[in-house]
């Protein structure tokens, strides 16, 4: 399934470092942001994670939470939270369920190989679960300002 701007988000319900869960019922009534990518502590998912850290405080003042989301494990999760000292949650996919229902997951290239992985994509959502902007073309060291750009785009 491909998501476009102006659809609902699928339903979700996903663990994160605490044991609790986020699910797109929890988060009605608030306004936030999904950043789906490949793996915890690799070279670019660390860039990018790092660069919504470093843009999390403005993002944050605009009213926007933020939920990183990999297949990795709650405890891999934790480590890399730690490490980086990110002040937003990651939410654990591990069977991909989540993932493959917003259409992230298939074949893509890989340092000039083929493989099967995560599309590493983001969704602004509004208070109604409404995807209101879409980033595919993540600039990985850049993805924080991309991200604080779209929401100032956005009023």
């Amino acid at each position: 399934m491909v998501l476009s701007k102006g659809d609902r988000i699928p339903n979700f319900e996903l663990e994160y470092d605490t044991n609790e869960t986020v699910s797109n019922k929890s988060l009605l009534g608030k306004k936030f942001i999904l950043f789906f990518y490949p793996k915890d502590d690799s070279p670019g998912c660390t860039k990018e994670a790092c660069s919504v850290r470093d843009n999390f405080k403005q993002i944050s003042k605009l009213g926007y939470e933020v939920y990183g989301i990999s297949p990795d494990s709650i405890k891999k999760h934790k480590k890399f939270i730690e490490k980086y000292e990110f002040q937003y949650k990651l939410l654990s996919d591990p069977d991909k369920k989540t993932i493959e229902s917003f259409g992230l997951w298939g074949p893509k290239k890989f340092m000039g190989r083929e493989i099967v992985g995560v599309y590493r994509t983001s969704f602004i959502v509004n208070e109604k679960g409404i995807i209101q902007s879409i980033i595919s073309k993540v600039k990985t060291k850049d993805h924080g300002l991309q991200l604080l750009n779209e929401i100032k785009l956005l009023g």
